[in-house]
């Protein structure tokens, strides 16, 4: 199954000289816990890192420094991992697990940002095709023992 067909295209997006406030109140307006940093190229937004919750935290809160001097350019994981659209889930978690990381920018052919997936869409995914699973094993004797009569 390609990715694309789990992934949240609505992804949250700033440019590299937002504030981290800024990517603050966006995190907290949208209900996520990252924000893909991109740039403009003929009309496409070209991922170009991401920030999460965790680094705001980590980088800024925890040291309590002044988050008004940090833009998202300066927090944000670059060069960023991001997974082709028609790759399929088994890729995304490879790339996940290789990398380390929950959130993976999902994108076009020629780089354009399509959506974004977490490790949280992908555990989703598999929980429906285990239990779909599960439900045929279940099915497989009732079905043969009716042929057999």
């Amino acid at each position: 199954m390609p990715i694309m067909e789990c992934c949240n295209i609505g992804v949250v997006c700033c440019d590299a000289d937002a504030s981290i406030p800024q990517v603050a109140e966006l995190m907290r307006k949208h209900h996520v816990g990252d924000v893909v940093v991109v740039e403009f190229q003929d009309d496409k937004r070209i991922p170009v890192g991401i920030v999460t919750d965790r680094d705001i935290v980590i980088e800024t809160v925890a040291l309590q420094v002044d988050t008004e001097v940090f833009t998202a350019g300066d927090l944000m994981s670059s060069p960023v991992v991001s997974v082709q659209k028609d790759d399929g889930f088994v890729e995304t978690l490879r790339l996940m697990r290789n990398n380390k990381i929950r959130r993976l920018p999902v994108v076009t052919a020629d780089g354009a940002l399509y959506g974004i997936v977490t490790a949280d869409d992908i555990v989703r995914l598999l929980a429906v095709e285990l239990s779909m699973m599960t439900a045929a094993i279940t099915e497989q004797p009732i079905r043969e023992g009716r042929l057999r009569r």
